[in-house]
């Protein structure tokens, strides 16, 4: 299993390098938050300019590759639109992940960094984010980091040790 956990902090981010930021985005998340918070933040506030110029959304089914600038580690820079965060769910969340996958795959991406679709948010929890991945092997063998805070990365531990 290729999985690992990067934390949400840029230092470490700037750490890690990898190919590219993947970041799942709400429509209605606004401010942005979580790892799209970060690196909006670290573009200067390009990812917001971009909303509110209506050049992106958030809508379900929304892909943008943008270039990360000097500022973010990473090469590329995928934006992916989930829609309307109310009514978020299990079957949702695994239909994101393969969807994100497919869009990674067929982009040449090699290796990754991903906060999990309705972290940013709490809408699912990091355990049953990674239970719902390990349980269909959504993301078995992907060379990926998944970006979560410090009481998610404790939660997830387990479950990723024991199935090493």
């Amino acid at each position: 299993m290729a999985l690992s956990v990067l934390p949400l902090d840029l230092a470490r981010w700037d750490e890690a390098k990898r190919d590219c930021l993947v970041l799942p985005v709400f429509k209605d998340d606004r401010p942005l938050r979580g790892a799209a918070g970060l690196a909006d933040w670290r573009m200067c506030g390009r990812l917001s300019k971009l909303v509110k110029a209506n050049k992106a959304s958030g809508d379900a089914g929304e892909t943008l590759m943008l270039p990360p600038g000097r500022r973010l580690k990473f090469n590329r820079l995928l934006w992916f639109g989930l829609g309307d965060a109310k009514g978020y769910s299990d079957e949702r969340f695994r239909k994101d992940v393969k969807w994100i996958l497919d869009v990674v795959t067929k982009a040449n991406v090699t290796d990754w960094a991903l906060q999990m679709p309705g972290r940013a948010s709490g809408l699912i929890g990091a355990r049953r984010a990674i239970e719902l991945v390990l349980d269909e092997d959504l993301l078995v063998d992907q060379p990926i980091a998944i970006l979560e805070d410090p009481a998610g990365q404790k939660d997830i531990a387990e479950l990723l040790r024991s199935q090493r």
